[in-house]
């Protein structure tokens, strides 16, 4: 379990990137180190979230 108090820093290029747009993107390797799925239909997502469905693929 990790200490709340503890901010990880996020790294540009490895753990995000900015889209043409602006907006900030996870990459699958900041999901994987976060060890869950948000279920926010994340480009993307290692876990196989479906947003239409709502389900995960395994």
């Amino acid at each position: 379990m990790q200490d709340p108090n503890k901010e990880e820093k996020l790294i540009e290029g490895e753990d995000f990137y900015f889209t043409p747009e602006g907006y900030k993107c996870f990459t699958e390797k900041h999901h994987l180190k976060r060890g869950y799925c948000c279920k926010s239909g994340c480009r993307h997502c290692p876990y196989g979230f479906d947003k239409k469905t709502n389900t995960i693929r395994k």
